[in-house]
Formats: C-alpha cells, structure tokens, sequence
C-alpha cells in the first residue's frame, strides 16, 4: 500500500495504491470534516464506508467518481484482492476552506454540491458517476508519470484542475438533464453487459432488446450519458485492459489481444497505437 498527500491551495490530494496476490482489509479515517471527491482508477477495489450502525457498500468502482462528506467517525475501508487492485485519488477540503478555494471554487462547490455544505449525518453521499473517457485518462496519467520534483508537483496541479473541472462540468450537464427521462439504471446495466463480455460483446441489436431499447435510443443515450459511442467505449475499456495485461506481464501481446476480443493482431495493434501513441510491442 502507498498513501501519498499532497497539498495544492485549500486542497488535500490523496494518492493511494495496492496491488496484493491475497485478500487484504485496509480502513482509514479523516482527521476533521471533510467534503471530497474520490476517482477510482482501473483497479476495481471493493470499497466499505462504515459510520455508525450504517454502511455503504461499492463492489464496482472502476471508473467511479463519488463526491461525498464525512467527519472523523467515518470508516473507508477497501478491500484489496488479485485482479482488484486500489487505484484512488481524492481530492478534499474542510468545510471551513470552503470560502477560500481560488477561482470561484468556493461557489462551485456550494452550488452543485448543497448536500454536502450542510450535512445531516457523519456521512453524506453526493453525487456520483462513472467517469468519461478523459476523466479516466487523467486518473491513469497519476499513476503512470515519471515526473519528479517540481515538475511533478506542477503536473499534478494541472491535472488536479483539469479532474475538478471535467467533474463539475458533467454535475452540471446532469442536473440541467434532470427534467428530462431518466435512463441511468439501464444505461449502467448496458455498460456492465459490456464489461462482463468484452471478449465476445452483444451486438447493439442484442444490446437494446437486453436492457428495453430500441438501437436508435441506445445509441444516443448511451453518448450523451458516458461521452463516447457504444462500441467506442467497448474499444477504450478493450484496450485499458489489454494495456493492463501486457504492463503487468500478465499475457503477452498476442494473448492480450485475444483475451480482449481481437481476432487480427495488426487491428489489435494499429488501435492500439492509435490509442496510447505507441505500439504494444514497445511496452516494457
């Protein structure tokens, strides 16, 4: 497990990290009352968030954005196994900061977060999404750089910045649809359908009739709630994983590309490139 802190202006940045071959517990609490947002990576971590005789329970969180606040007698605790690694970021600040946050952020928070200026409970969840494509990059870009001293600090600030704003702006995106239907429920089980059969997806026929759409409303609910077309977020999460598998040394570039559905090693390759900006073959 590595927990880093950093500190840019009123905010507390944490960057924690666990890989583990056995199941482990690891809990942490905060030292005063927070409102935080957490942005959980490509580990997929079991998380717990115990207060009281109450607990909130995640066991999905690849991609997860959750704002929320919590005082001193909240617990978080993640559950790191093989194949669910923690990979997090949260960026939090006292409620007494609030007031002094650059920018206008102060009133930024206040208005798309209200539930958590003035909270109710020791724990209070606020809204909470799966993240776009580039917001997930920005993630991934944390615990890849090979910056060192000032330039990371200065790396991180930007990306930082670009995290907070890229969160406010779908907040903002989903309340002003709010009046409109609401499909979440079965956009999110379109995109687990997805996820459970990377290799061997449904086709957007099959896809629609599964969760009550026609292909039409699939196709554009699906855009405009996760940012990409259907079958380019399917490509994105394809390509994730097979980056995640040739790293780690888990498959090698031929197995990786079957594992993640690609019967031709060279579209395998020429997406991938496309992609990261580099072939498979060059990772070392």
């Amino acid at each position: 497990m590595t927990r880093d802190f950093i500190h840019i202006n009123d905010f507390v940045i944490l960057v924690e990290e666990a890989d583990s071959l056995t199941k482990e517990v690891d809990s942490c609490f905060f030292d005063e009352p927070l409102i935080a947002i957490a942005f959980y990576g490509s580990g997929n971590v079991d998380l717990a968030v115990k207060y009281g005789s109450k607990q909130d329970d995640f066991t999905y969180t690849k991609g997860l954005a959750l704002s929320f606040y919590a005082d001193e007698k909240v617990e978080f605790e993640h559950t790191v196994s093989p194949g669910k690694s923690l990979k997090c970021i949260v960026v939090a600040t006292s409620l007494r900061n609030l007031e002094h946050l650059p920018n206008q952020e102060g009133e930024i928070f206040s208005e798309l977060l209200g539930a958590l200026v003035k909270p109710k409970d020791h724990y209070v969840e606020g809204p909470r999404f799966f993240m776009t494509p580039e917001m997930e990059r920005i993630v991934d870009a944390f615990f890849s750089n090979n910056y060192t001293g000032k330039t990371k600090m200065m790396f991180f600030r930007s990306q930082i910045t670009a995290l907070l704003s890229h969160f406010f702006g779908q907040l903002a995106i989903q309340q002003e649809e709010s009046s409109k239907p609401s499909y979440k429920a079965q956009l999110n089980k379109a995109r687990a359908i997805l996820l459970e059969n990377i290799d061997n997806p449904p086709s957007l026929t099959e896809l629609s009739k599964e969760i009550g759409f026609n292909t039409t409303r699939l196709k554009k609910e699906f855009k405009a709630f996760f940012g990409v077309p259907v079958f380019k977020y399917l490509q994105n999460e394809r390509l994730d994983s097979a980056h995640h598998l040739i790293s780690e040394k888990k498959a090698t570039v031929q197995e990786a590309a079957w594992q993640v559905g690609y019967d031709s090693l060279s579209s395998f390759s020429n997406a991938f490139a496309k992609k990261f900006g580099y072939r498979p073959s060059q990772i070392k």
